[in-house]
């Protein structure tokens, strides 16, 4: 029997086809994830992922986002790269996207040195096995031919100088209909699916580089919208592989959680017995007096808008991870407050709070939907849009047609000039925002109406 690459080095060749499908023998169940209790989740075992590590990017890093047809969708590409710009400018990350609808890990491992390696990344994340899976039942000849090839860009990109962040496959929904083929169910292929995952764990360790674990975050995801929001919720989209907004933005928390960002945005103090207020670094107070905070931001809150409710939603698949917990806290501390409530407004927005619940400290970004950053973090995140749209141009229409195989430098030279503006863009749009906090006892008379405004 032949062992894979992914785990000759970790296990004994007898037991690692037993591990690769996922099956329980040989290890003890604290090297296996937490399962929710639910029959959903009883053919599944995935290996234990390993912890997010401390930070891994540094200032002036140049990231490029590597993937198939998902990441071509230029959706949680995009989040992080607003991510980044927006929440943590302080590191002046620039971003590329490299995604190819339909790739397999050996069909960017051809085009890495042209398509990538010419803009020297020092960060890359990379997300395949989809297409490698090829929507089957796993087989170990198949999950060798992913490993080798997934190592060999990973080996090419370190070699290059840049740090990887190996990331799995996602989930997939249901049979997706270009198969043409009802001969797998659903949790044959994520079975299979997840195996990879668990190659990509193993390759992570051997490799030493981070791990994004893509599938299983999305999978429990999924579920979970599904439980909270209906049966119809798709969490990998309504072709049951290419996401909406929701998957999306679960894939883009894996990915900037497993960079080692701890989403520490800002913290305003204010004391209301001393009348005083203070800030972090990347916030500036203007004044505070008659209970109003006047702040100035350098650094904005992630603003995720929709509806709860929607798998086309940046808000809603946030609500199935812990997005704003770990990667978006803009806290606001009241202490010495007077009264057992407090009104506090922030843009169109009033919630109210209990003087404990001030004391401890409440996040902004999560409570406030529509906030004064809005408006400012929608521009930066149009900016990212239009270049990365274009970047898929330059790829794939221009280096890959006629102009990159006439004279692949003039291409790169010309396409540098047009991309060099809408890279600009972004950093122009990224403005410091004026905004103003007002925190008032709360009373009969000013009580907001409607129980969604209220925080206990």
């Amino acid at each position: 029997m032949k062992t894979s690459r992914c785990h000759r080095f970790l296990y004994p060749t007898l037991i690692a086809a037993f591990i690769l499908v996922n099956l329980p023998c040989a290890l003890r169940a604290a090297d296996y994830e937490a399962k929710p209790d639910d029959p959903y989740f009883l053919k599944f075992n995935p290996r234990k992922a390993p912890a997010p590590g401390p930070l891994i990017l540094k200032e002036g890093d140049r990231l490029a986002i590597i993937g198939d047809s998902i990441t071509e969708q230029k959706m949680y590409s995009r989040i992080i790269e607003t991510y980044l710009t927006a929440c943590v400018p302080e590191l002046k990350i620039t971003a590329r996207q490299f995604g190819w609808s339909g790739e397999t890990a050996e069909g960017f491992l051809h085009r890495m040195t042209n398509d990538c390696l010419r803009f020297n990344p020092t960060v890359a994340t990379l997300c395949y096995g989809m297409n490698d899976h090829r929507y089957r039942t796993f087989d170990m000849e198949n999950e060798q031919w992913y490993a080798d090839n997934y190592s060999a860009i990973a080996h090419g990109l370190k070699d290059a100088g840049a740090m990887v962040v190996l990331g799995s496959p996602g989930c997939v929904g249901k049979v997706p209909g270009w198969t043409k083929s009802s001969a797998y169910s659903v949790d044959e292929l994520n079975i299979n699916l997840c195996a990879f995952r668990d190659c990509d764990i193993a390759l992570a360790k051997q490799l030493q580089t981070s791990f994004a674990d893509v599938f299983w975050t999305m999978f429990k995801a999924g579920h979970e919208g599904q439980t909270r929001y209906g049966a119809n919720y798709a969490i990998s989209g309504k072709d049951g592989v290419h996401p909406g907004w929701a998957g999306h933005v679960v894939m883009a928390y894996s990915f900037l959680r497993a960079m080692g960002l701890d989403g520490d945005i800002g913290t305003l103090t204010v004391d209301l017995g001393a009348q005083t207020a203070t800030a972090t670094a990347g916030h500036s107070v203007e004044s505070f007096k008659n209970n109003q905070l006047t702040v100035v931001s350098a650094k904005y809150p992630f603003c995720a808008g929709g509806e709860t409710n929607s798998d086309t939603s940046i808000r809603s698949g946030a609500t199935l991870v812990p997005f704003f917990q770990e990667l978006s806290r803009f806290n606001l501390v009241v202490k010495n407050g007077a009264a057992m409530q407090y009104n506090v407004t922030w843009g169109n927005t009033t919630n109210t709070y209990t003087s404990a619940q001030l004391a401890q400290g409440v996040n902004l970004a999560a409570d406030f939907v529509d906030n004064p950053f809005c408006e400012s973090f929608k521009r930066v995140d149009e900016a990212v849009a239009a270049k990365q749209a274009y970047e898929t141009k330059q790829i794939k229409q221009i280096f890959h047609g006629a102009e990159g195989k006439s004279d692949m430098a003039k291409a790169v030279e010309t396409t540098e000039a047009v991309r060099a503006p809408l890279a600009k863009a972004i950093a122009d749009a990224m403005m410091p925002v004026r905004h103003t906090i007002l925190i008032q006892p709360v009373t009969r008379a000013n009580l907001p109406a409607g129980p969604d405004q209220i925080r206990y």
